[in-house]
């Protein structure tokens, strides 16, 4: 993800084409439950790799299959909890454990576009899953990478950041997506872009 400082108007561009490659809030894909995966091949690698140029083009950190319109059970994300890593793909996804304990924190979506709403989340989860060579994954994951996970399974189950805001949140933010403006978070340094 590009810091604010790269942001040119190259970069700016890229983003605007690869956004035009990610289903947006209306598309009937993005309430649809993904399909598992029964095996993992050349084909499915080659769209994993796909779906994370376009993830990074758009400026994202996780990106769901459904979300291009593929409804297989699967999504790609970078790693890392407070600094992005390397990308990765999750094939089969499932939460095996959250905490108890949640924080609230405004996310955005690269299909909701330019909407931030809070949204109360785990602080911590246990998700597993199959990475693109078939080996099982076992993450333990805090933080805003345990946000991004989570966010990313609810995509692939046909549940938006929307569904899970509270009802003025949500009211607002349809406004806004009818309307097509912007619907920021108070301040800045709050918010918490995952897809």
């Amino acid at each position: 993800m590009a810091r604010s400082s790269e942001i040119t108007p190259e970069v700016l561009q890229r983003r605007r084409e690869a956004l035009q490659q990610v289903r947006q809030w209306g598309d009937p894909a993005l309430k649809a439950v993904a399909k598992p995966i029964d095996e993992i091949d050349s084909d499915l690698v080659g769209e994993a790799r796909r779906l994370i140029t376009i993830m990074d083009a758009a400026l994202g950190a996780g990106l769901a299959a459904t979300q291009v319109g593929i409804l297989r059970r699967y999504f790609v994300y970078r790693e890392g909890d407070e600094e992005l890593g390397a990308a990765a793909a999750l094939v089969n996804p499932e939460v095996e454990w959250t905490s108890d304990e949640t924080d609230v924190q405004y996310e955005g979506c690269l299909s909701l576009e330019g909407v931030w709403v809070p949204v109360e989340r785990p602080t911590s989860a246990r998700i597993t899953g199959l990475d693109l060579s078939g080996r099982e994954q076992r993450i333990e994951a805090t933080g805003p990478l345990a946000r991004r996970l989570l966010h990313e399974i609810d995509h692939l189950d046909g549940v938006l950041m929307l569904d899970r805001t509270t009802k003025e949140q949500r009211k607002e933010a349809l406004r806004a997506l009818r309307e097509g403006r912007t619907m920021d978070p108070p301040g800045e340094d709050e918010r918490l872009e995952i897809d």
